[in-house]
């Protein structure tokens, strides 16, 4: 219930109700209590509405710049993307997965955490599109090596696909397809092939692309036939 309610991930919520956070009729909550419309729960002191159905999941789709911690408060008072966002009543976005500070790029937001969960679990598979750019050229002998796999230091990693996108001067650019979201996951394959990431956009997460007039630092929400697109891309 509080996962639908957009209140974060299962996952969340779990550590929220084992912390002791959450209330039901004025009793600390235990995970797999159940609760009804005529319930009072409350998160930290705070009343959370009890919907009978999850309301239609939003999405909105962030192109974000670089500078921006996705984050709700930075410790360094850094600036964060949801001081960019519009205001949800009752609600709260969530961010799905991450971008590092220095990357740009296609950020997807939900008010659902169902639906939060659902795109962040691994087996969605969905695909993430990036366009790097990089100091120096990779040769055939890297790029293969890359799409067949390398290992890091939390495990092997490698690229679905990988594509010379040509390039001025000492800059060359690539095009490359992975299913994975882990930390600066690209920047560390280019780097174990000796050559450092000067610029990351994320272009696409699954079948969301950025679009090519939506500024850095705007948002617009997915319409009905995104959507549909996006759940077709999760199984339904």
């Amino acid at each position: 219930m509080l996962a639908r309610a957009g209140l974060g991930s299962r996952r969340d919520m779990e550590a929220l109700i084992l912390e002791g956070r959450v209330a039901v009729n004025g009793a600390v909550a235990s995970v797999g209590l159940r609760v009804s419309e005529s319930d009072r729960v409350m998160v930290d002191g705070k009343p959370v509405r009890i919907r009978a159905e999850a309301a239609t999941a939003r999405v909105l789709l962030y192109h974000k710049p670089a500078g921006e911690m996705v984050t709700a408060n930075d410790p360094e008072g850094r600036p964060t993307v949801f001081a960019s966002l519009p205001r949800l009543q009752g609600r709260q976005w969530i961010a799905i997965g991450r971008l590092d500070f220095n990357t740009s790029g296609v950020l997807l937001f939900t008010d659902s955490g169902e639906l939060a969960n659902r795109l962040m679990h691994p087996s969605s598979n969905l695909e993430r599109e990036y366009a790097v750019r990089v100091m120096g050229e990779l040769t055939r002998e890297q790029q293969k090596a890359l799409k067949e796999g390398v290992v890091l230091e939390d495990g092997p990693a490698h690229f679905d696909d990988i594509k010379y996108q040509g390039g001025e001067g000492a800059n060359r650019w690539y095009n490359v397809l992975l299913q994975e979201g882990r930390n600066r996951e690209v920047r560390r394959m280019f780097e174990s092939a000796g050559l450092i990431v000067s610029r990351l956009i994320r272009t696409r997460f699954g079948p969301v692309t950025l679009p090519p007039r939506l500024a850095r630092g705007r948002w617009q929400m997915l319409d009905a036939a995104e959507m549909e697109r996006l759940l077709a891309a999760l199984g339904g």
